[in-house]
């Protein structure tokens, strides 16, 4: 009876499935990120944001991933180069990236922009000798016209944006690179591993910023968001997508990430208040229909 079930449990249709979910639960959890982003704009410096989210990401991981590196600590030494690499791309720049441009984008525009990053993903996934085959294709182009007509219902692009853009490239490398795990890596010790690397590299920034901008004022308005992305978006979310990303590959959890727009459009309209018109909705419509098609089992 166990075999049978184990033997159940890990069919490939079984495994798609895990992995969409936790590939959904992941880009609903990162919407969060975008709208608390553009919420800390005009109280928390970007690095400032980036520095406390890791350290709170740490300190929530480190109960689970601690002892787990140092178990792996020879197997984490001689792939430094490649966990320095995600550390970088997926801790030190990426979030930073975002935080800056929350400066000047509103959420909903962060959110459309960074649904470009699946593209990068699949491409790839496509170079590393990966098929995607005709229904993702259709499904990420269906999903892509979506994310281009809701842009132009806007404004376009603006000078803020650039950060988007940079951030969408370091996300679809990030998610690239985890293709390329060392095998035997566990996901907790990896995360750890990461979350203490990025947010070493993030120290030299963050007292720069201290120096120059001076320090946010602790209140519940910043510490409360602060510890959503430092828990939620980081180490739950994180440690989703990684999964996902292990069980169904980039192209396919890329798919599921178009999502984002849709999801981060709807809270920025509940939580900040801007606008979605029929513009938005008919573009919702095409990103939804591209992620059915495109993620289907």
């Amino acid at each position: 009876m166990a075999v049978a079930l184990d033997r159940t449990a890990s069919t490939p249709t079984t495994r798609a499935l895990r992995g969409l979910a936790l590939a959904a639960l992941a880009t609903v959890v990162w919407s969060g990120s975008f709208v608390t982003s553009r919420a800390l704009h005009d109280s928390v410096p970007p690095v400032q944001q980036a520095f406390w989210r890791w350290v709170v990401a740490l300190v929530a991981v480190a109960p689970f991933g601690a002892r787990p590196a140092w178990r792996q600590r020879e197997l984490i030494r001689r792939h430094l180069g490649f966990v320095l690499l995600a550390s970088l791309l997926g801790v030190t720049v990426y979030n930073t990236l975002v935080n800056q441009a929350g400066l000047t984008v509103p959420a909903a525009n962060m959110g459309m922009i960074m649904a470009a990053s699946p593209v990068l993903m699949a491409a790839f996934e496509r170079v590393g000798g990966g098929r995607l085959g005709a229904r993702r294709v259709t499904g990420l182009a269906t999903a892509c016209g979506g994310v281009v007509l809701l842009m132009g219902g806007g404004a376009g692009l603006a000078a803020g944006d650039l950060w988007m853009v940079a951030a969408a490239c370091c996300f679809g490398s990030y998610s690239a690179l985890l293709r390329r795990r060392p095998a035997g890596l566990d996901g907790t010790a990896f995360l750890f591993t990461t979350f203490l690397l990025g947010t070493a590299l993030l120290l030299p920034a963050q007292a720069v910023s201290v120096a120059a901008q001076g320090a946010f004022t602790p209140a519940p308005g910043t510490v409360l968001p602060i510890l959503y992305v430092g828990v939620a978006s980081s180490v739950v979310a994180f440690f989703a997508w990684n999964k996902a990303i292990g069980l169904i590959g980039a192209a396919r959890a890329g798919t599921v990430y178009h999502l984002q727009p849709v999801c981060v459009a709807l809270l920025s309209w509940a939580v900040l208040g801007e606008q979605v018109g029929p513009p938005q909705a008919l573009s919702m419509a095409l990103i939804l229909g591209g992620v059915v098609l495109g993620a289907a089992v």
